[in-house]
């Protein structure tokens, strides 16, 4: 076995999502949860089949985004994974859950917009995801103007009032 590190290529200010599922309809349930979600997200949506044919299925609203989708799947060749990647101005928060009940989503590795390395694992049999590097390491522990400007952020965005 040998393991692989995969840098998720994208612009700095994309979110994307990187999952793990079990069926092809996959890529159909997830497009629809999108789009029912956020109506009007724009979206790029990547699978990586198992078995069969074992192609990159894909779906998606939005043709940057379906390249990057397809282009970052075609990196990871992991077997039942999935990639999506949302257009600017979207974001996993609001649609991550939405992500979560598509009945063949076994697993979310992560949602961000950072920087993020895949740990990959490759057998004789295939290849499989073993987790994520997502950003960077830690570097303190958040004083009081941490948490003022923390909270800050989330009233700018409008996920908190006050």
């Amino acid at each position: 076995m040998e393991l692989h590190l995969v840098a998720i290529d994208k612009p700095e200010n994309i979110n994307f999502i990187l999952g793990q599922s079990h069926f092809i309809k996959t890529v159909e349930d997830i497009h629809e949860a999108l789009v029912s979600a956020v109506p009007g997200v724009k979206f790029g949506l990547a699978f990586c089949e198992a078995s069969g044919a074992c192609l990159i299925r894909w779906s998606g609203t939005d043709d940057p985004m379906l390249e990057l989708a397809r282009k970052n799947a075609m990196m990871l060749a992991a077997g039942h994974s999935f990639i999506i990647f949302l257009g600017e101005g979207f974001f996993p928060i609001n649609v991550v859950n939405a992500i979560k009940q598509v009945p063949e989503v076994v697993r979310i590795f992560c949602a961000t917009a950072n920087p993020t390395q895949v740990i990959v694992a490759e057998s004789e049999q295939g290849r499989g995801i073993l987790g994520v590097i997502d950003g960077y390491r830690s570097k303190g522990i958040e004083d009081e103007a941490g948490i003022a400007w923390r909270k800050g952020l989330l009233r700018k965005f409008g996920y908190k009032l006050g």
